[in-house]
């Protein structure tokens, strides 16, 4: 049996991948990092790429250029949180990078079978599962190529990216 595949490799030889985010805050600390300095007024400059590339917008702008499509869709509350108003502020890198990111109110996904945590997919066999505590810190990941958890995930995936709105045409 072939060893389990880390995020990296996955994303490294994958064709496709698809990020599925369901939470309205991850890992907040308010009194230091990027969240609190979004919260004191900071904003990224478009122009000063230097400033906001990093690593990850590294990985995927290598894999875009490979051919690889990058979809991340966001489920959200509305009205959104203010750690949803900092991810929105900060899109605009990953969109950058080559990621195509929707948006999707929660209200409008009420009718589709999601998964119980946030996921990668790729090439539709092989996910990759986050999970958070309550305070949105991370428990860790989990991968997995069983069928029945990635056909749950591309259907998941497929109907809120089918129902969600461009990160161009979305406004908070």
């Amino acid at each position: 049996m072939p060893s389990t595949p880390t995020f990296d490799e996955l994303l490294a030889s994958c064709t496709t991948a698809a990020h599925l985010e369901m939470r309205d805050t991850y890992a907040v600390d308010y009194e230091t990092g990027p969240f609190a300095d979004w919260r004191a007024g900071y904003r990224h400059d478009p122009a000063n790429k230097a400033a906001w590339w990093r690593p990850w917008l590294d990985l995927v702008a290598e894999a875009v250029g490979r051919g690889v499509v990058i979809r991340r869709a966001r489920i959200v509350s509305e009205p959104v949180s203010d750690y949803t108003r900092f991810l929105y502020d900060g899109t605009f890198t990953n969109v950058a990078a080559g990621e195509e990111v929707r948006w999707l109110p929660r209200r409008r996904a009420s009718d589709i079978a999601l998964p119980g945590n946030d996921f990668w997919l790729f090439d539709g066999e092989w996910v990759h599962w986050n999970h958070f505590a309550g305070d949105g810190s991370s428990l860790g990941e989990e991968i997995t190529n069983d069928p029945t958890s990635a056909k749950l995930c591309a259907e998941a995936f497929g109907a809120v990216w089918t129902r969600a709105t461009p990160h161009a045409e979305y406004k908070v």
